[in-house]
C-alpha cells in the first residue's frame, strides 16, 4: 500500500544523485555532458548518441563524433552550457581540458549541492504528505482503523526520515569530494 510513496521517495534519490554526476570535481567526468544536446539533422540528440567520448588523462575529455561535420555543433553546445570549460578542436575530436577548480568555485558549488540536496528534501517531504492524506483518507472512509492509521503515519514517517538521510549523506559525500580534490 506505502510502496507506491517510497518508489515516489526513491525516486527523488536517484534524481538527486544523477544530477550530482553532473557536477564536475576538479576531474574529468563524461557524466557532465549527459545533458547537452547537440543538433542532429534537426533533432536535438544526446552527446553520447552522436560522438564517442573518452577520458585519456585526469583533467581531458575527448568528443570524437561519428560525423566530422558535428564538430562545431558539438563546440556551440559545450559552449552555451553552463559547464564553464572552453572547447578545442584538432578537426577530426573536441579536446575539453579542465583546469584545476578555485577555491571560490569549489565553495559555489557546494552551495549548489546543497540546494540540490534541499529540493529533493522538499520533494520526499511532499511525498510524505501525499501519503499522509492518502492513508487518513482511507481511515476517513472506514477502510482503515485509528490504529491502523497510527502505524501507517509512523511507517510513513520512518520512510521519510530513511530517505532524508540517504540525501544528507549524498550531500556530505558530494560536498566533500568537491572540497578535498
Amino acid at each position: 500500500m506505502l510502496n507506491q510513496f517510497e518508489e515516489k521517495m526513491q525516486k527523488s534519490l536517484d534524481t538527486l544523485l544523477s544530477e550530482y554526476a553532473t557536477v564536475r570535481a576538479g576531474r574529468a567526468n563524461p557524466h557532465i555532458l549527459d545533458k547537452l544536446r547537440v543538433d542532429y539533422y534537426g533533432t536535438p540528440s544526446p552527446l553520447q548518441q552522436v560522438a564517442n567520448i573518452t577520458v585519456p588523462e585526469a583533467r581531458t575529455i575527448i568528443i570524437q563524433p561519428w560525423e566530422p561535420s558535428l564538430i562545431k555543433d558539438i563546440e556551440k553546445a559545450i559552449l552555451t552550457s553552463d559547464l564553464g570549460v572552453t572547447p578545442n578542436n584538432d578537426g577530426k575530436s573536441v579536446i575539453i581540458n579542465f583546469p584545476e577548480l578555485t577555491e571560490d568555485r569549489r565553495k559555489e558549488l557546494v552551495k549548489d549541492i546543497k540546494k540540490k540536496a534541499e529540493a529533493a528534501k522538499v520533494a520526499v517531504r511532499n511525498v510524505r504528505r501525499d501519503a499522509n492524506d492518502f492513508v487518513k483518507k482511507m481511515n476517513k472512509q472506514n477502510e482503515m482503523s485509528e490504529d491502523e492509521l497510527k502505524i501507517n503515519e509512523e511507517k510513513i514517517q520512518k520512510m521519510t526520515d530513511k530517505f532524508v538521510e540517504k540525501i544528507d549523506k549524498a550531500m556530505e559525500e558530494k560536498s566533500k569530494e568537491l572540497l578535498t580534490v
